[in-house]
């Protein structure tokens, strides 16, 4: 798990508290993430491993409460973690264990299944599928336009200066672009042109092809005529626009609407489901996971997008073959999602993407 800046205050806010404290806050924790509700001084002192008083339970709550890691919802009631001890829970005291080995097999099985014959959109969308079933949440994935695999492009003249570059992905979508023509230029260059994208594009991103023209310019300028290369720097370029779109994949935002146990319960997940139409800032909060290399936990307003509806984000990168970070795969949901299970599943599901890509 990438460390995050916020890591070094959970540690301050630990190192304040005693092993009595460590163990209370632990049992209020794990109570919340279990039930979501909050819970009493009388039900930990019955489980606590050395015998403590309800009414000991009580002072050392009220010590966590100064310290702003727990906080009483109602006169009289128990306690449940703020955002800050939520964080210093995340950070300095869950312990995350390995995949189990059957769902590392689930994962690779559904991901994988199809084969070669399964188009990376199709993994995609069985990603986000997967991880909203794992967590009953709502599963995400945030990926360029332009890893998208290509299996045929056409130029199409629509005028004399101008022509529609059509281009078809290998699971049977299709994209036009405008592109504008060299003076002059015959209709056999756009035949051309196309043949010879097409014999280097099958089953390849339009940014790999990108590179590897750019990188043997000579080649190209040696095999095809000049006006004819112009035509397809010029195709190529038309898609380059596609680099910094990003595509937003979600799934599962049903799984947020159960468990819920008050009227105010549904006005956060409604608020969650307004977050979620907010496309471009969901796209702008699973790109700052790009940031490292492990799984980023965002928890309620540590970011702007999520500070009304207190909702968590767990997501972490995925990498092509060249090691480029080209997605981020997570998970979104309340803030007590099972942090336990979640982070090594969206960790191994990134990983597992990642080895997709390599197989290309």
């Amino acid at each position: 798990m990438t460390k995050d800046p916020s890591e070094s205050a959970s540690g301050a806010a630990l190192a304040e508290l005693d092993q009595r404290s460590r163990d209370i806050f632990r049992r209020i924790v794990e109570g919340y993430l279990e039930t979501g509700e909050p819970v009493g001084s009388r039900n930990i002192s019955k489980v606590l491993p050395i015998a403590l008083s309800p009414a000991t339970v009580r002072n050392v709550m009220q010590d966590l409460e100064d310290l702003g890691l727990v906080y009483a919802p109602h006169v009289s009631a128990g306690r449940l973690p703020t955002e800050q001890g939520l964080r210093l829970f995340v950070d300095s005291i869950l312990e995350i264990g390995d995949i189990p080995a059957e769902d590392r097999a689930r994962i690779e099985t559904q991901l994988a299944a199809g084969g070669s014959r399964r188009s990376f959109e199709d993994a995609l969308a069985e990603a986000t599928s997967l991880l909203s079933g794992v967590s009953r949440g709502a599963g995400v994935v945030v990926t360029s336009k332009s890893n998208k695999r290509l299996k045929h492009i056409e130029f199409v003249r629509l005028d004399p200066s101008q022509a529609l570059v059509v281009l078809v992905a290998d699971d049977g979508s299709v994209e036009n672009r405008l592109v504008a023509l060299p003076p002059g230029l015959p209709a056999s260059a756009l035949i051309e042109a196309s043949n010879y994208l097409n014999h280097r594009l099958k089953g390849r991103t339009i940014g790999e092809v990108r590179a590897e023209i750019a990188a043997n310019r000579a080649a190209m300028e040696a095999e095809i005529s000049a006006l004819t290369s112009r035509l397809v720097e010029a195709g190529l370029a038309s898609t380059a626009d596609e680099a910094g779109e990003m595509r937003l994949i979600v799934r599962g935002q049903a799984n947020l609407l159960e468990d819920l146990t008050a009227l105010a319960d549904l006005e956060r997940m409604r608020r969650l489901f307004a977050d979620l139409e907010r496309e471009k800032d969901v796209i702008d909060l699973l790109s700052r996971a790009e940031e490292g290399d492990g799984v980023r936990i965002f928890i309620g307003s540590e970011n702007k997008l999520f500070s009304l509806s207190g909702s968590s984000m767990i997501a972490a990168p995925f990498r092509d073959s060249s090691q480029k970070i080209v997605g981020i795969v997570g998970v979104i949901g309340p803030t007590r999602l099972n942090y336990a299970r979640i982070v090594p599943m969206v960790d191994y599901t990134a990983r597992v993407m990642g080895k997709l890509l390599e197989r290309g």
